[in-house]
């Protein structure tokens, strides 16, 4: 910037540094969250929906200035033991603004982008969902701790062996969309991870890091912990793969068990029973329109020096 160009009006100067300056929102997603905000005085808004509109104008304010926004949720019981532990009363702007700053350093974030916040609350829910899903899944892998008989980081091999399951399991499934979930019984309450992925043309499948990180590392309690769990993929196959006479997008279900460090892959008796079956009264429920239930493909296991 040469010096000709360099603000030097006082008020400009100051526009212009405002849009070097981030910012921080916490919002209060749910109506439930709210109404626990209202028992304080200082707490400026009665209704919801009013709230998140002010709440959009503003952001939508600052993106038009400029400035970057990161956008976080507000949880008012989180809120209330920060006060607690820093000595702050609950009930006053500055200690919900210092909140924030926390919230947006140590939660789950989004940038805005000028997006409607109905589009961005699910979203930001989703990413604080991942982000609580791999603290806790982080949690119960360290509880593996040291191979006895060799000093190996079993949480490290672990996780390692669980992204070659994964590399292998998405290249035995091949092209199409798909949406995987695992869930193991290593904790309480259980670990569940989702993955979505979409192969074309024999290519390397499209991956979220983050959402593949989470999986992984559930995968991976699992198999350090030799703890119970699952594996289901549901795949949705490209247009051209389909046969002539299909009369619309089929789908393909699939199952795994977790058993010694890896997966072992169900037969489509047992991938139907698990999916017409009622998780809660055991009653069996029709199969879906279009959906075909196949035997999990076989994963070739890799060796474990660690199973002792």
């Amino acid at each position: 910037m040469t010096s000709a160009s360099r603000h030097t009006d006082p008020s400009t100067a100051r526009r212009a540094l405002r849009r070097e300056i981030p910012s921080s929102a916490a919002v209060l997603a749910d109506e439930r969250d709210f109404t626990a905000m209202r028992r304080y005085r200082t707490f400026p808004f009665d209704d919801h929906r009013s709230y998140l509109r002010q709440l959009e104008t503003l952001l939508r304010r600052l993106a038009a200035q400029g400035v970057l926004t990161t956008v976080s949720l507000f949880d008012p019981a989180a809120y209330e033991k920060y006060c607690a532990d820093l000595a702050l009363d609950p009930d006053r702007p500055d200690s919900r603004s210092r909140y924030t700053a926390e919230a947006a350093r140590t939660g789950a974030t989004l940038t805005y982008q000028g997006e409607p916040l109905s589009q961005l609350l699910p979203l930001l829910v989703e990413e604080a969902d991942r982000q609580a899903t791999w603290d806790h899944a982080s949690g119960v892998l360290a509880r593996a701790g040291r191979c006895d008989a060799c000093g190996d980081d079993l949480a490290h091999a672990a996780f390692a062996r669980a992204t070659q399951a994964l590399q292998e399991l998405l290249t035995s499934l091949g092209d199409g969309t798909h949406h995987l979930v695992c869930s193991v019984a290593a904790a309480e309450p259980p670990l569940l991870a989702v993955l979505h992925a979409t192969g074309d043309d024999g290519a390397r499948p499209q991956l979220a890091e983050s959402e593949t990180l989470v999986f992984c590392t559930v995968l991976a309690a699992g198999f350090a912990l030799r703890a119970p769990g699952g594996l289901v993929s549901r795949t949705t196959t490209p247009p051209a793969a389909r046969t002539a006479t299909s009369d619309g997008p089929r789908e393909t279900v699939r199952g795994w068990a977790l058993g010694d460090s890896w997966l072992r892959p169900l037969g489509a008796a047992e991938v139907f029973t698990a999916y017409c079956t009622d998780a809660e009264t055991g009653e069996p429920i029709p199969p879906e329109h279009g959906v075909d239930y196949a035997p999990g493909l076989p994963l070739t296991t890799p060796p474990d020096p660690h199973h002792h």
